[in-house]
């Protein structure tokens, strides 16, 4: 089968399409014929060098695919049939023809979602769907403020935060993007933040509240004007680091606050727990992608053998919701 693979850390042209040995599945792994996959931040940084796969994963990149099932180990309990076609999380080798994956981490497509597209959706809705609900205790009537209002994690949380009933800010850095995230995404506040401070444009524009929960992909650059933006018992969930790991917290601002910072990843979790969320998701998420109340936007696909010009894409930061690969 063909697959991706990194022949040493640097920008799209270090990524390399190869021949290798198609896998067998294991106890409890379902055998996936992948039709798309999705590219992620952890993709560019496992490119990078920055972010080598878990022990026992696979080098080949991707975190999310969408296809049908072609077959399975020994020992999978969940009601599966060879053909159907499903969505799964990855820990790596997703862009590839075929994957092994734990059943526990596969569920078929939502409904009213072709199967190309639904390679967008593992990966963020269980991301988004964890930390806002499972972590953070979202609650309706509370303000979350979502960082990057048209990456693939943001498109997904500003829709899923208003379908919960919660007031939703967010930040982008340009006035077309702030456009989107309103007009598209419903956000009810939407602030440029090349342009203006944003924890003092949240509360300008929040009645003087601050944001109850914050869901962070930058990082250190962010921490103080994050501190800055929470209210009273808010809670800061940073599960990226675009902006850097270290920085200096006022702890006397957070205690004053009574505020929590907590910092999560999906992707090193053990299996059971994926398990668990993926589970959520699909009584939760998929409802909502059924209904129309969350929409999935796709913002360019690219064949597997130009996986280099994705990525580049990618890189430049112009998409407006999730990069996929199609096999």
């Amino acid at each position: 089968m063909k697959a991706v693979y990194v022949s040493e850390a640097g920008g799209p042209e270090v990524l390399e399409v190869r021949e290798v040995p198609a896998p067998v599945p294991g106890p409890g792994e379902v055998l996936i014929d992948v039709v798309a996959a999705g590219l992620n931040r952890a993709d560019v940084q496992q490119r990078r060098g920055f972010y080598p796969p878990p022990p026992g994963a696979s080098d080949i990149l991707g975190l999310e695919v969408s296809g049908r099932i072609a077959g399975f180990g020994s020992g999978v309990s969940k009601p599966f049939s060879v053909g159907d076609k499903v969505v799964a999380l990855l820990s790596g080798g997703g862009y590839a023809q075929q994957v092994a994956v734990p059943a526990e981490q596969v569920l078929r497509i939502p409904d009213g979602v072709d199967l190309v597209t639904a390679a967008s959706l593992p990966e963020v809705a269980a991301t988004v769907y964890s930390n806002l609900i499972m972590t953070a205790q979202l609650q309706p009537g509370e303000t979350v403020l979502i960082h990057g209002a048209t990456g693939g994690i943001g498109t997904m949380a500003i829709q899923l935060a208003k379908a919960f009933g919660a007031t939703v800010a967010t930040t982008a850095g340009t006035a077309e993007k702030v456009g989107t995230a309103k007009a598209f995404l419903h956000a009810d506040i939407a602030i440029n933040y090349t342009e203006e401070d944003f924890p003092e444009s949240l509360r300008a524009q929040n009645g003087g509240h601050g944001a109850d929960v914050i869901l962070d992909v930058v990082g250190a650059k962010y921490l103080g004007q994050n501190i800055d933006a929470l209210a009273d018992y808010g809670r800061l969930i940073v599960i990226g680091l675009q902006g850097g790991t270290k920085a200096e917290l006022d702890l006397g601002k957070l205690l004053s606050k009574r505020a929590a910072i907590i910092g999560t990843a999906l992707r090193p979790r053990p299996v059971a727990e994926k398990g668990v969320i993926m589970n959520a998701v699909r009584d939760a998420v998929w409802p909502l992608l059924s209904d129309g109340r969350i929409r999935p936007l796709v913002a360019k696909t690219f064949p597997l053998e130009q996986v280099r010009a994705a990525h580049e894409y990618f890189d430049s930061g112009d998409h407006v919701g999730k990069v996929l690969l199609v096999m």
